[in-house]
Parts: C-alpha cells; sequence; structure tokens
C-alpha cells in the first residue's frame, strides 16, 4: 500500500483529465465525441503498450536487476529503454498518421466523425516518440520502487493539462481556436514536458539507477531482459485493444450515437487499467526484486495480496456503473441513443469488471515475474470469445445486448484462467502457492 498509494492516486489523476478532456469536447457535438471515441483505442493501445506492455518490462528488468546485484546493468538499462522508446514511437507514428483513416473507416467512422478521429490522432502520434520516452524513463524509476517522482511529475504535468486543453480547443484568452485538435496538441504538449524533467532527475544521479553516456554501448543481452517480457507483454496489449477496436466495429454497425455511447461507456472499463496499473506498478518492483533475489513465496504472496485489492476496488466501480449508468454518461452528453446504448454496455458488463482487475493485477505480477505465457493465453482467449461470440450475436439476434453479453464472457475468462494459472504454480513449474 505504501508503493501503491502515489501511483494510485497519479492514476486518478491522469485519467481524470482524459475524462476533463472528453467532457470539453463533447462540448462540439456528438461527432466529434464520436471521433475521439474512435480514435481512444488506438492511443489507449500506445498507451498501455508504452506504460504497461513494455514498461512493465523495463520495470521488471532493473527490478531484478537490482535484487540480483547488478547496479552496472540497472544504470545501463536506461539507455536501452530510451532506444527502445524511439523505435517503437516512431512505429507508432508511421503506422496510425499511414493508416489511420482506413482503420477508423473500418470501425464505423464516417463523415464528421471520421473527420474528427483523424484530426484527433494524426497530432496525438506526430508527437508519439515523446509519449514512449516519458514512459519508459517513468517505468525505470518505478523499477527502483520509487513510485512518488513519477506521480509527483504527472501530477504538476496535469495540473497545467487541465486549463491548456480547453484553451486550445475553444480558443480562450490568447490561445487559437484549434477545435478537437487543440485537446491533443495540450497532452503532446504534456509529455514533452514531463519527458525532459524524468530525463533531467536521472540524469543528475539522484535516482538509485542514473542515466549517462559515459562508455555507453548497447549490449543484446540487456534488451532482451526488456524485450523477453516487454514484447510478449506489447503483444498482450495488442489483444486487449484489437478486442476493443472489434467491439467497436459490431457498434459502428448501429450508427455513430451506439458509438459515442459504447465509447464513453467502454471508457469507464479503460480507467480500471490505470488503476489496476497503479497497484501493478509496485508488483512488477516487488515481485521482480524478489525473483532476482530468490525470495519466491514473498513474491507470491505480494501478488496475491495485490491482486485481491485490485479485484476488490473494480468490482465495486463496475456494481456502481451497472446500478446507475446515467450518472457517469450524462456526464459527457445527454443524446438518448448514446446513453441507452451506453447504459446497456455497462450494465451486462460491469458486474464483471472484478474479475477484469483481478486477471490484471496477476498480470503485472507475472511481469515481474518474467513469467506471461499463461496472460498471453487468458488474453488470447479473452480475444477469441469478444470477437466470436459478438460476431454471433449480430449474425444470429441483431441485438446489440448479446454483443456486450460475449464482452462480459471474454473478461470473466481473462480474470478466471490467470488466477488458476498462478494458483497452480505456473512461475514455478508447477509448484503450488501456499499463503503463510
Amino acid at each position: 500500500m505504501r508503493l501503491a498509494t502515489p501511483n494510485v492516486l497519479v492514476m486518478f489523476v491522469q485519467a481524470s483529465v482524459g475524462l476533463i478532456e472528453t467532457y470539453f469536447v463533447a462540448r462540439l457535438g456528438t461527432d466529434a465525441l464520436a471521433g475521439v471515441a474512435l480514435a481512444f483505442p488506438v492511443l489507449m493501445l500506445m498507451q498501455m503498450m508504452s506504460a504497461g506492455a513494455m514498461g512493465g518490462g523495463i520495470s521488471s528488468a532493473v527490478a531484478r536487476a537490482l535484487g540480483a546485484g547488478r547496479r552496472a546493468d540497472a544504470d545501463a538499462l536506461v539507455l536501452h529503454a530510451l532506444a527502445i522508446a524511439v523505435g517503437f514511437g516512431l512505429a507508432f507514428t508511421v503506422a496510425v498518421l499511414g493508416g489511420g483513416r482506413w482503420l477508423y473507416g473500418a470501425m464505423g467512422g464516417q463523415g464528421a466523425s471520421l473527420t474528427a478521429a483523424l484530426t484527433y490522432s494524426n497530432v496525438v502520434f506526430s508527437g508519439a516518440i515523446l509519449i514512449w520516452i516519458f514512459n519508459s524513463l517513468a517505468n525505470v524509476i518505478r523499477g527502483t520502487g520509487n513510485m512518488a517522482i513519477p506521480a509527483a511529475v504527472t501530477s504538476a504535468g496535469a495540473a497545467a493539462l487541465i486549463p491548456l486543453s480547453p484553451c486550445l480547443i475553444f480558443g480562450w484568452g490568447p490561445f487559437p481556436r484549434l477545435g478537437v485538435a487543440g485537446g491533443a496538441v495540450a497532452v503532446v504538449a504534456f509529455y514533452a514536458v514531463g519527458s525532459l524533467v524524468l530525463a533531467a532527475y536521472l540524469w543528475a544521479g539522484r535516482s538509485v539507477v542514473r542515466l549517462s553516456l559515459a562508455g555507453a554501448r548497447f549490449r543484446w543481452a540487456l534488451f532482451r531482459e526488456i524485450l523477453r517480457v516487454g514484447a510478449v507483454a506489447a503483444l498482450i496489449t495488442v489483444q486487449t485493444n484489437l478486442t476493443i477496436a472489434i467491439a467497436t466495429g459490431f457498434v459502428g454497425r448501429f450508427g455513430p450515437a451506439a458509438i459515442a455511447g459504447y465509447g464513453t461507456g467502454s471508457r469507464l472499463e479503460y480507467l480500471l487499467v490505470p488503476l489496476v496499473f497503479g497497484l501493478g506498478g509496485p508488483l512488477v518492483a516487488m515481485v521482480g526484486t524478489n525473483i532476482g533475489a530468490g525470495q519466491r513465496d514473498r513474491a507470491l504472496r505480494a501478488a496475491w495480496i495485490g491482486a485481491a485489492i485490485a479485484a476488490g476496488l473494480t468490482e465495486v466501480i463496475g456494481l456502481c456503473a451497472a446500478l446507475v449508468p446515467h450518472a457517469w454518461l450524462s456526464l459527457f452528453d445527454t443524446d438518448p441513443a448514446m446513453v441507452a446504448a451506453g447504459s446497456r454496455y455497462l450494465q451486462t458488463v460491469g458486474p464483471f469488471y472484478g474479475l477484469f482487475g483481478l486477471g490484471m493485477a496477476l498480470y503485472f505480477a507475472s511481469q515481474g515475474a518474467g513469467r506471461l505465457l499463461w496472460p498471453l493465453l487468458a488474453n488470447l482467449m479473452r480475444l477469441v470469445i469478444a470477437a466470436g461470440g459478438g460476431w454471433l450475436a449480430l449474425r444470429w439476434s441483431g441485438d446489440l445486448s448479446y454483443v456486450f453479453l460475449a464482452l462480459s464472457a471474454a473478461l470473466a475468462a481473462f480474470g478466471l484462467i490467470n488466477a488458476a494459472a498462478v494458483a497452480s504454480g505456473a512461475w514455478f513449474g508447477g509448484r503450488s502457492f501456499r499463503l503463510q
């Protein structure tokens, strides 16, 4: 809890910034809201991949190196993490700027909503490298067990971003009116300044690990330390967001209002990811450090305690959303069709959020352990159930509620498979876990 508290708080701050931006974008109309909803899964793919997937690989590698007493390797991992960040950031920029129109069109975007999606997306992904660098440096620091510095930098940036975003959207004061692009410009500015601050902190030698170019050379062994966890975790993230994108495509057959409703409702599910990440960051560091030091029982106890906390928090959120969906949806729009679609989603899927939180926490713990086979398989099963079940629901009934029911079954499978794998001793070749 000591490590998780600042992390959870800053994740709430970061999530709140996204919600505030959505609130202001909604004032531009349903098409603008639908456009941002189309771009949101792709942005979250990059956020989850850079902060939670590859970022988890970075934290895990740093933690295991420190736990094993390899301080020089831990320092060298900083430069290797930056190289990976630049490579992946550039890849996202090229892919989304080149293929965004096709992607958002396949997800159901058309007319003004497609134009809004492209406008927002092109600005954000032009700065993709900055987002990757920020999240990579933050995870280097988290890997040392220091959650306070990334939290402080993010909170300070969020405090500046909250007024900057509407100023650029609506053109308040001396700022130009940029419309839906204004929110994207503010996001890129936040990551640019934040990256400089984190780099300066590591360069100054105030962290357990240090960023230094003296005698720097790249070693494949250190890239492998990050990528053997981060690459598999990135594949899991792709599967997760592909699931959301496919579901958005199914919902897109019911029109822009349905997309906006589902996008607004499912944004609550996306907000569970940073919440669980608030707990998952410390889990990666604690499990990784203890695995590196040979303390397997302590690593497992930390994993189960973190998973129990995550499951409880996310289940409470899911049940509240299912009971009073209008309280969430009406914050963004009051269009009846949008509210109806969003309500059906939250009432069907919300009660299963606890299992999603359980699975996500154990996924982060598995990153720390460097064992991601079962989380990969669990997430693949989630994709198969969501895509296959959603397709069958549309083919046989044409009812949106059955699509959402398939998404519920997919979340349940993801959580239960991860829990069963860790409980059966998958981290250590089948040794079962005893909490004592």
